[in-house]
């Protein structure tokens, strides 16, 4: 999320357990070492990304459609072709980042079931990379959706690849051997 962006500290403030676990390494819906309800804390996790994607999609059209107008029409010719394509590739990141998103949250409403979800066509889409050359050379707003747009897609294929594996059983005693190892 853009630091600017007024909501992005209510976006960031949700549950820091699950972030920690996420970025130590745990699945979504492992704090620590002790696996808990999958559905519950999944429902925050995918509640809380959601909103996070919505308001950088609105963000990211405001500054593109709009606000970045003026930086765009400064930049020479072949950069501005590269201010449109990564423009773009912004937009389907976000798209596939929703809609993948969307498809969670219909599993946990009931609405499709878990093998329709892992379904091709419902995974999340694959994101095109960029060019560090080309972004380099944008204006920083631009440069600072990009980085937050492909932050956002990467935490949302960890969570893709973790779910698509089967959860291990809670063992009393690796739950010590990983706390151990997280604390050393």
């Amino acid at each position: 999320m853009v630091s600017g962006h007024p909501l992005s500290r209510a976006v960031q403030g949700w549950d820091g357990r699950a972030n920690e676990a996420v970025q130590r390494g745990g699945k979504a819906w492992q704090l620590g070492s002790m696996m808990t309800a999958p559905l519950a804390l999944n429902r925050k996790l995918v509640d809380a990304l959601y909103v996070e994607a919505m308001l950088l999609a609105d963000e990211a059209r405001s500054y593109f459609d709009a606000n970045g107008r003026e930086e765009r029409d400064a930049l020479p010719a072949l950069h501005r072709v590269g201010f449109s394509c990564e423009s773009l590739r912004v937009t389907t990141r976000l798209m596939h980042i929703i809609a993948w998103l969307l498809t969670r949250r219909a599993v946990d409403a009931g609405e499709i079931s878990e093998a329709q979800a892992w379904a091709p066509e419902r995974r999340l889409g694959r994101s095109q990379g960029h060019d560090p050359e080309t972004v380099s050379a944008l204006p920083e707003t631009a440069r600072q959706i990009i980085t937050a747009t492909n932050d956002l897609y990467a935490r949302v294929a960890r969570m893709d690849r973790e779910m698509a594996q089967p959860p291990v059983p809670f063992s009393p005693a690796q739950g010590l051997m990983q706390r151990l190892q997280a604390a050393f």
